[in-house]
């Protein structure tokens, strides 16, 4: 296999491993967050919950343990296909700008890569999403028949309402992409910052920058740059999660499309709706992105360890 193309392959199997490792320890504060997200006070099959704690607290006594871990295969599952497909993807088109371009590449590039990267992911996953929201948000008062695992769920959701509604919540998962896009070139520019500030003086810094940096500091650029794409994108995921609820047991969905979330949103909740869940989201997914690219740098670097010891 030529170099070139082994390096995405090793970059793929980088970040699902990452992304499975972020989703088995941080999983119950999804659940929370899915559940806020959808909790506007109206007619929701949810219960409403004080705070992330409270949350945490009223789910675990009510159904147990596996209130807290509803969806955790799926949501395991798609993370994993999730992370390996963008960054296989984001290093595809990175490399392709590198060719065509023949220059370092500008954050212009990064962002157009993660874009890229994001789109491909959103069409190929949106179902697995759709699915994992449905199995976080059954609860004791769902007046439907639950779900009994992914497999059941998309063959409920085939036969009640068609492959269409597979991919509901498309529109806001591809606007989504610009937290993607935001959050790696966010992580990008960070790590130049980062590398030049501690090769200051350092020799070994223009053989092998990737040396200077440890696992705090991927872990501190990972976790800042998710900081910045959750305050820049988060009401998609608001719209996202409302839109992919479940039906009533009559069939009709609560929301017809994204623009009547917004609308409906805005009337009765205002700006404070937009952003329910956001403390969960961020307890989640700051800590999420630090494993994350904790873990795919460190497997980077083994991969090139390895391919350093067989050449010698």
């Amino acid at each position: 296999m030529p170099d070139e193309e082994k390096a995405k392959w090793e970059n793929s199997i980088a970040g699902a491993v990452a992304g499975f490792s972020t989703v088995a320890v941080l999983h119950p504060l999804d659940v929370v967050r899915t559940r806020f997200q959808v909790s506007d006070g109206r007619g929701c099959s949810c219960p409403l919950y004080k705070n992330t704690a409270h949350a945490i607290y009223s789910i675990a006594r009510t159904e147990g343990l596996k209130g807290l871990y509803a969806g955790f295969y799926t949501s395991v599952f798609g993370s994993t296909v999730s992370w390996g497909l963008y960054f296989f993807f984001y290093s595809r088109a990175k490399d392709r700008y590198v060719r065509y371009s023949n220059q370092p590449l500008s954050p212009g590039h990064h962002l157009a890569s993660a874009a890229e990267a994001g789109a491909l992911v959103c069409l190929i996953t949106n179902p697995i999403w759709l699915v994992k929201t449905r199995l976080q948000l059954q609860t004791p008062l769902h007046p439907s028949r639950p779900y009994i695992g992914f497999s059941d769920a998309v063959k409920t959701i085939l036969k009640e309402e068609g492959w269409k509604a597979l991919y509901k919540g498309i529109g806001p998962g591809l606007l989504l992409v610009s937290h993607a896009a935001i959050q790696f070139c966010a992580y990008e520019e960070l790590r130049k910052i980062a590398i030049k500030l501690k090769g200051r003086g350092e020799r070994t810094a223009s053989r092998d920058p990737d040396r200077l940096l440890n696992s705090f500091d991927y872990a501190t650029l990972g976790g800042a740059s998710k900081i910045t794409a959750i305050l820049l994108t988060y009401p998609y995921q608001v719209i996202r999660a409302r839109i992919q609820q479940r039906p009533t047991s009559s069939g009709m969905p609560k929301y017809m499309d994204s623009w009547h979330v917004v609308t409906e949103t805005a009337r009765f909740e205002g700006i404070r709706g937009f952003y329910r869940g956001i403390t969960s989201n961020l307890l989640k997914n700051v800590p999420a992105a630090s494993i994350t690219f904790v873990v795919y740098e460190n497997i980077l670097k083994l991969f090139k360890a390895a391919q350093s010891k067989k050449e010698k």
